[in-house]
C-alpha cells in the first residue's frame, strides 16, 4: 500500500534553521565578492596567491547552488515529477563537489608545473600614499583578513549541515575550510619568497591543493552515489545512516508483523522508500494496520518524508 505524504516543507524548527542557512549563504556570496576583488588588486606573481584567488572564485559555486536548489526543493509533485523536486538538493551537492574537485585539480597541476619549470615568482614594489613598500605586505594583510570570515562561516555551516541533513551546506563548509587553508599557505609562500626560498611558494600551493583534491574526490563520490539511490549516509562521516535500522526495529515490534525489510534513498534533505512487511497469518484489518504503520514510520524522524508500506508473502534476503 503506497502512502502519499503531503508535507513538503521542513518541520517548523528545521525551517527556521534553513532560513538561517539561506542568510549565511547570502553573506558568503557577499564576502567572497569582496575577497575576490581585494585579492585581484594585490595578486602579483605568487602561485600560492593565485591559488587563493582562484579558490575564492570557485567558492561561489556551492552557495549559488544551494540558493538555486532552495527555489525548487519544496515544489509539490506534478505529472512530470511525481516524486517532487527534493532531488534538486542532491544535484546542487554534486555541483558543489565538482567545483571543489576542479579547484584543487587546477591549482595542483599548475603548481607542479611551475615547480618543475623552476619559475621564480617576483614580488615587486607598490606605492601607497606616497610611500614605496614591498607588495608582499598588502598581500599578506588581505589574505589574513579573508581567513577569519571563512573560518567562522565554515563552522556555522558545518553545524547547520548536520542539523538539516544538508550535504550541500557541508560541501560549502569544506570549501570555506579550503579557502582559509589556501590563504594560510599563500601567506607562508609569500614570506618564503621574501626570504629567498622561491620554491616554497609552489610547494605550499601543492600541499593545499592536494588536500582540496582529496576532499573533492570524496565529496564527488558521495554525491554520485546519492544520485544512484545508495543507502542514506550521514553528513559528516559518510557512514550508513541509522534511521533504516530504527524503522525496521519499529516495524518488527508490531505484533502483527512476522518479518520486514526496508529500502530508503535520499531525496535532498529527506528520505523516501518502501517498507516490505510479511503479516502474521489471519491478520485482521490489514489495510488499516498498514496505514497506521506508515504514519508511525513517518513520525519517527522528520527526514522520513514518504514511505510505502507493502504487504508481501515472504522476504528473500
Amino acid at each position: 500500500m503506497a502512502t502519499i505524504h503531503d508535507r513538503y516543507e521542513l518541520p517548523p524548527e528545521k525551517a527556521a534553521l534553513h532560513r538561517r542557512a539561506v542568510r549565511l549563504e547570502w553573506w558568503t556570496i557577499a564576502f567572497f565578492v569582496v575577497a575576490i576583488t581585494a585579492l585581484a588588486v594585490v595578486l602579483g606573481q605568487s602561485q600560492a596567491m593565485k591559488a587563493a584567488w582562484v579558490e575564492d572564485i570557485l567558492a561561489l559555486a556551492p552557495p549559488i547552488a544551494f540558493l538555486v536548489a532552495n527555489r525548487y526543493r519544496n515544489r509539490p509533485p506534478d505529472d512530470e515529477h511525481p516524486y517532487g523536486h527534493h532531488r534538486s538538493v542532491a544535484i546542487a551537492f554534486l555541483a558543489s563537489a565538482l567545483a571543489l574537485l576542479a579547484l584543487g585539480g587546477y591549482i595542483l597541476v599548475e603548481s607542479v608545473l611551475r615547480l618543475v619549470q623552476g619559475e621564480r615568482p617576483p614580488i615587486g614594489l607598490v606605492e601607497v600614499f606616497g610611500h614605496t613598500m614591498w607588495l608582499g605586505w598588502p598581500m599578506i594583510a588581505v589574505l589574513l583578513a579573508t581567513m577569519v570570515p571563512a573560518i567562522l562561516l565554515g563552522r556555522a555551516k558545518t553545524k547547520l549541515a548536520v542539523q538539516l541533513h544538508d550535504k550541500v551546506l557541508h560541501a560549502d563548509a569544506a570549501m570555506n575550510r579550503a579557502d582559509w587553508l589556501t590563504a594560510g599557505a599563500a601567506v607562508l609562500g609569500i614570506l618564503a619568497i621574501g626570504a629567498g626560498l622561491w620554491w616554497a611558494d609552489a610547494v605550499a600551493a601543492i600541499v593545499i591543493s592536494a588536500d582540496i583534491v582529496r576532499d573533492g574526490l570524496r565529496t564527488t563520490r558521495t554525491a554520485v552515489a546519492d544520485l544512484m539511490d545508495r543507502r542514506p549516509r550521514t553528513v559528516t562521516d559518510n557512514r550508513p545512516h541509522p534511521l533504516p535500522t530504527r524503522l525496521t526495529s519499529l516495524t518488527l515490534d508490531q505484533p502483527w508483523v512476522a518479518d520486514a525489510w526496508i529500502r530508503l534513498r535520499e531525496e535532498g534533505h529527506v528520505f523516501v522508500g518502501e517498507m516490505l512487511v510479511v503479516p502474521e497469518p489471519d491478520t485482521e484489518h490489514l489495510v488499516e494496520r498498514l496505514a497506521e504503520l506508515g504514519r508511525l514510520l513517518r513520525a519517527e524522524d522528520w527526514r522520513m518524508h514518504d514511505i510505502a508500506v507493502v504487504p508481501v508473502p515472504e522476504i528473500r534476503r
